[in-house]
């Protein structure tokens, strides 16, 4: 709680910092830290974290205080905050991901990116119903789409997307979340130009994908972004030279060693995230909810390791054990 108060986070456009109109009575930190409490001790709902913060019990009381709180905001307000608060949360992701940087953590000369598909929570929405926009029942998530893994199948639910660090300590430098049916290569550009700082971008020489990245227009703005994406490159009858120039560095040493770094770095990362935050199948229903929560448990994640770091732990990357796991 208390580093998140000392990290310098990027200007909020809301709650009076650069918000017109009235600004927020509890200032983003204040419900971010609030928000951290619900994932660290496994609250199911924004009404056990009320309850929980409204205990009359001395450590319950430590914990509002450390939150920044002088009274205990209304279920109603956490309600309000969780689907307004994730594109706060993004930013402070990719601020993160400089702090690592600056503070030569981690070195970004080769980066990988990667997505994963996270079950929604409830019953499954069937295409056909889907395209009829008919609810047969209760307890489907509405917002949910249905998306293809070559790996677990079609999976109804929605994707988050990620870019990260390989090497000795592996973290997450930008994160996106979107519906399932969103396809890599339409998010990468995005991560890319909007998600990953400028001052990371310069320093990277290589990025690893899957073959779902395989597209040329992926190659021209890395390329113009002064790095190389490198995947598996599909070879045609008649591939154009700068196609097999690709080909040729990907089946390469050099290229096979970048690109297996993917197997050591962002796919086990992406794992671990899931499976210690249990966000698969996702806790809440709703775009919006959902999109906070995931990226929320980046965050954190991104928030431990950095704690991890400062405190000389031998193995900054096991955080299990600060979750009481």
């Amino acid at each position: 709680m208390y580093l998140i108060g000392l990290i310098r986070w990027p200007h909020n456009s809301r709650g009076g910092e650069g918000r017109r109109g009235r600004p927020y009575v509890y200032s983003t930190t204040v419900i971010l830290r609030c928000f951290v409490v619900r994932i660290w001790f496994r609250l199911d709902s924004n009404r056990a974290l009320h309850e929980y913060l409204a205990m009359e019990i001395p450590y319950n009381k430590k914990i509002m205080k450390r939150c920044g709180l002088s009274r205990v905001p209304s279920r109603r307000t956490f309600d309000r905050r969780l689907v307004t608060i994730s594109k706060d949360i993004k930013n402070r992701i990719t601020a993160m991901g400089e702090l690592f940087v600056r503070d030569k953590i981690i070195d970004p000369s080769i980066l990988s990116t990667d997505s994963t598909l996270i079950k929604a929570q409830g019953y499954v929405w069937h295409k056909s119903s889907m395209k009829k926009k008919v609810v047969p029942r209760s307890g489907i998530d509405t917002d949910a789409r249905w998306g293809f893994s070559h790996t677990k199948g079609w999976i109804f639910g929605y994707k988050l997307h990620m870019v990260a660090s390989t090497g000795s300590i592996i973290v997450p430098l930008a994160a996106d979340f979107t519906t399932a049916n969103i396809p890599d290569n339409q998010m990468y550009s995005i991560l890319i130009t909007a998600s990953l700082p400028l001052t990371i971008i310069k320093r990277t020489s290589y990025m690893s994908a899957d073959p779902g990245y395989d597209d040329h227009k992926l190659y021209d703005l890395s390329s113009s972004m002064g790095f190389q994406l490198v995947c598996p490159v599909q070879r045609y009858k008649s591939t154009p030279t700068d196609r097999m120039k690709l080909i040729e560095f990907y089946k390469s040493e050099v290229g096979q060693i970048i690109y297996s770094l993917r197997s050591t770095s962002i796919e086990p990362l992406i794992g671990h995230i899931k499976s210690v935050f249990r966000i698969d199948p996702l806790p809440v229903q709703g775009y919006a909810k959902s999109c906070t929560i995931v990226l929320l448990s980046v965050l954190l994640y991104q928030i431990l390791v950095y704690y991890n770091c400062k405190t000389d732990r031998d193995n900054p990357m096991a955080i299990k054990y600060m979750l009481g796991i």
